[in-house]
């Protein structure tokens, strides 16, 4: 039975435990404050006993799954049992009163949001800069699965899900959000984590993610993209003619 008021929050996890442990005390610390329902889905691609003791403890819903994103986020999506569904990476970090603002987003008419980019701590001017141009681009853009997607749960069935792809799987669900109504950016609620800037180089990791993102809107797989990307292939499938599945792309 689903709650209008309630929220259901959707982890895809692959290896995360540590940074997860972070953001599952997160929530059950703004789930007190908030006193409205919550669910935490976590869908685990690895399949990991340590994930699901985590999740046990936190008192998370896990649920095991093939390592591809955009399946693990269909999957986490048909276990939930509120109206307003809420995708987050693991490494995420709650700042503010999120769940207020997203439930206010939806009671105002917003079929679904996101939140701004902003990087957890205090970032570099690289980082900076980098803040300030994925905003501007998300303003007509499309806003990544970094910045908190959220959606009502009538709106995610009727544009489609998320596309069952291991990279770029919300790019056509913002379309067709946008497409049916307003697509509303918070300003303050959740910061991304800054690990892979700092580990790649502020620069390099931002000129990869463009490079990817230009060859996604040419036309290249997105399973070929995240063998590119991670250096490994992706289980993601799709409904094939007469109900079979096959490879994506094939």
């Amino acid at each position: 039975m689903s709650d209008a008021a309630g929220v259901s929050v959707i982890i895809p996890c692959l290896h995360d435990e540590v940074v997860l442990r972070n953001l599952l005390g997160q929530l059950q610390d703004e789930a007190r404050r908030d006193g409205q329902p919550l669910q935490v889905i976590v869908v685990d691609g690895a399949r990991s006993q340590r994930c699901r003791a985590l999740c046990e403890l936190h008192g998370a819903l896990w649920s095991p799954a093939d390592p591809c994103r955009g399946e693990q986020l269909r999957q986490g999506a048909a276990l939930a049992t509120h109206d307003i569904l809420w995708f987050l990476h693991a490494d995420a970090e709650l700042d503010g009163q999120p769940l207020a603002e997203l439930r206010q987003a939806i009671a105002e008419g917003a079929v679904g949001g996101y939140f701004a980019f902003r990087f957890s701590g205090t970032p570099p001017w690289q980082g900076r800069l980098i803040e300030w141009a994925t905003n501007w681009r998300t303003r007509i853009g499309v806003p990544y699965g970094d910045q908190g997607l959220f959606v009502s749960r009538r709106a995610y069935s009727s544009v489609g899900q998320h596309a069952p792809w291991p990279l770029f799987e919300e790019v056509p669900l913002v379309r067709g959000l946008r497409a049916q109504g307003e697509l509303r950016c918070i300003a303050q609620g959740l910061r991304v984590s800054p690990r892979r800037w700092q580990r790649d180089g502020w620069w390099r990791r931002c000129l990869g993610n463009r490079l990817l993102a230009l060859s996604f809107a040419v036309g290249i797989a997105p399973q070929r993209l995240a063998r590119m990307y991670a250096g490994r292939p992706c289980a993601a499938r799709r409904r094939g003619a007469g109900g079979r599945k096959r490879p994506l792309g094939s």
